[in-house]
């Protein structure tokens, strides 16, 4: 702050001018100081729309995945069977190899999947959670 203050008098400003922006910036870096909120804890979920009632009282989790546009979700499956193989064939994967798209979701890194071209979202699994595809019409009183 000293160093900013003899810099703004050498430039010939006024004395006022000078204390009024020194203040102003000790106000700015008492803001930044000011303790944050710690960031909310988020997770996947996946949302299904189920308006026949099918898998009404069916406990479901799963894994949200990417796909390229266009492309078959039922090649989805053998996508990270081949993945989990070529994970299975590096040192790592011959240690510790996965047994299951369970395992392989939550094991196999992100360079296999990608070499698939699908990505995982989220290791764990998450709840699968079934929707009628319906919003509710306010009764009229």
């Amino acid at each position: 702050m000293d160093l900013l203050k003899r810099v703004l008098q050498r430039n010939e400003l006024d004395v006022r001018t000078v204390s009024q922006i020194i203040e102003d910036i000790n106000k700015e870096l008492e803001k930044e100081e000011e303790p944050k909120a710690p960031p909310v804890k988020k997770e996947f979920a996946i949302l299904v729309s189920d308006p026949d009632g099918k898998i009404e009282g069916v406990d479901l989790t799963g894994w949200a995945v990417q796909i390229p546009e266009g492309e078959s979700p039922q090649l989805l499956k053998d996508k990270i069977i081949r993945a989990a193989y070529e994970y299975n064939a590096t040192p790592k994967g011959r240690r510790y190899p996965v047994e299951t798209i369970g395992e392989a979701c939550e094991a196999v890194t992100a360079r296999h999947f990608k070499e698939q071209g699908i990505w995982i979202k989220n290791k764990e699994p998450v709840l699968l959670i079934r929707t009628d595809n319906k919003i509710p019409k306010e009764s009229s009183e």
